[in-house]
């Protein structure tokens, strides 16, 4: 089968590998199209280094395939798989979904929400899944806050938080406002040109560069901050300094701040699939690259300039 292939940090070129067999609990997947986001990146190049430490491989990537976020057909089940039968149309997450066929747990799997392409579906998993796991607990009438609303995860994050009955505001850069506005946010700011201010009950940070005092003051005395990631550390922890000083801040005050850890499983994903067929939610992909570009769709995230998803289709 072809593939992007990766035997070391750093490095990867479009090639061939053996077509994998599924296991215990596991499907075959004939992939459709693979989701693109900056996990991706950084397990690509093994930074920061203490993804290294965290089960991804020390010395070299564990998967020599990336890409994680999948859609597909089934096409061969293994031992005691009950769930799906060959033929079923599926999204969720793997590992190594930049081939042509990859190897899925159904545990992590869901049926592909009817009326979306192969690319939508798998634009949905991990972006989504981190949404909607991010936003738990809003009601109806509160005052949301998405900063980073233009990206990956901000853009599922604005549509999730109107689909609760929150009042929105998104915050982005020029070119990404008009993305935002038609995902439905109340208000939109463009940092570049106007100062983010106001009083919010729940601030889901995306965009990871606003200090934790900064953040605070904007919340109401019980309001949370939900810190979904940062893309300014260094190399070596990568911006988790925040979460770490979130998790001593939580025993001093009476906001609630949260270091966003997401867990991918078929029942996140068939929410998913029901917000999608609702009409509530939609996969706002910008682009799709061929797999044999897959490393330049990987590029072209790290640019920080996409409007919503990138996919690599097969």
């Amino acid at each position: 089968m072809k593939a992007v292939v990766q035997r070391r940090y750093g490095s990867a070129s479009f090639g061939e590998l053996d077509v994998p067999v599924p296991g215990q609990g596991e499907v075959l997947l004939e992939v459709r199209a693979a989701g693109v986001d900056m996990g991706t990146w950084h397990l690509l190049t093994g930074k920061p280094y203490l993804l290294r430490y965290i089960g991804f491989g020390v010395r070299g990537p564990k998967s020599p395939v990336p890409g994680r976020d999948v859609s597909g057909v089934v096409t061969r089940l293994g031992p005691g798989v009950t769930e799906f039968a060959v033929g079923d149309e599926v999204f969720g997450t793997c590992e190594g979904a930049f081939a042509e066929y990859a190897v899925a747990p159904v545990s992590r799997l869901a049926r592909k929400p009817a009326g979306t392409s192969f690319a939508e579906a798998a634009a949905l998993p991990i972006s989504g899944g981190t949404a909607l796991q991010g936003l738990r607990g809003v009601r109806a009438g509160q005052r949301v806050a998405v900063l980073g609303a233009g990206g990956g995860v901000g853009s599922y994050a604005v549509q999730i938080a109107k689909s609760l009955g929150a009042h929105v505001t998104g915050v982005c850069s020029t070119r990404k406002v008009e993305l935002v506005r038609s995902l439905g946010a109340d208000e939109v700011v463009d940092y570049t040109v106007a100062d983010f201010t106001g009083t919010f009950d729940l601030i889901f940070d995306c965009g990871g560069n606003r200090s934790l005092s900064k953040m605070r003051k904007m919340l109401t005395p019980r309001g949370t901050l939900v810190l979904v990631g940062a893309e300014t550390g260094g190399a070596v922890t990568g911006g988790f300094e925040r979460s770490l000083a979130a998790v001593v801040l939580n025993l001093f005050v009476s906001q609630k701040l949260v270091p966003l850890m997401t867990a991918e499983r078929a029942d996140v994903f068939e929410e998913l699939r029901v917000l999608v067929e609702a009409g509530s939610l939609k996969a706002p992909v910008e682009r799709e690259f061929p797999l044999s570009e897959g490393l330049d769709a990987i590029e072209h995230v790290y640019s920080r300039r996409v409007l919503g998803k990138v996919v690599v289709t097969i």
